[in-house]
């Protein structure tokens, strides 16, 4: 099984400035982008390099994975 991608993501998220505002329901946390200045959704279990790259597009951020 394929690895989470969730803490690579994390990162490049806050090096972008990103921010963690508030915990979401169940195991989602929601983030604000001061590139795009709206809120996503990040799932703490991201496996999938298409989701991880559509997070950073909602980001306002180039794909990474």
């Amino acid at each position: 099984m394929a690895e989470s991608l969730t803490p690579k993501l994390k990162k490049i998220l806050v090096v972008a400035g990103c921010s963690l505002e508030r915990q979401g329901k169940g195991d989602h946390e929601i983030w604000y982008s001061p590139i795009t200045q709206r809120r996503f959704v990040v799932d703490s279990a991201i496996k999938s390099r298409h989701t991880a790259n559509a997070v950073l597009k909602q980001a306002g951020l180039p794909k990474e994975f």
